[in-house]
């Protein structure tokens, strides 16, 4: 699976999870999720777990260090999907799974990755 970091438009079915979503122009219709999950921060990088585990050497800024009590409230849900494109009629439809993540903090979706 190629990882990326794009972006999306993503349009909910009558379910919760997406039903289509735009990338790169495209317009991608899910066909089934394969997985649902939901992920928090790795707030064992923030600057406090850091600091009392002594290790703060050598280590950048992530999304945990965003303050102390987001830690571990730092949010996203992900869904691994099956989507095409095309009508499928004429055999020139593209399909593949992705993986659509959707951040609680920002209310923003991205696609993380991609098996086409």
């Amino acid at each position: 699976m190629r990882l990326y970091d794009d972006p999306v438009e993503v349009r909910r079915g009558e379910t919760e999870g997406p039903d289509q979503f735009l990338w790169h122009g495209r317009l991608w219709k899910v066909r089934s999720v394969l997985a649902h999950w939901v992920e928090t921060a790795p707030w064992w990088q923030s600057a406090g777990a850091r600091a009392v585990i002594g290790s703060d050497a050598g280590a950048g800024p992530t999304l945990a260090d965003a303050g102390p009590a987001t830690d571990l409230l730092v949010e996203r849900e992900l869904w691994r999907v099956e989507a095409g494109r095309g009508s499928g009629a004429t055999g020139a439809e593209r399909a593949g799974v992705f993986d659509l993540s959707f951040s609680w903090a920002d209310g923003s979706w991205q696609l993380v990755g991609c098996a086409d």
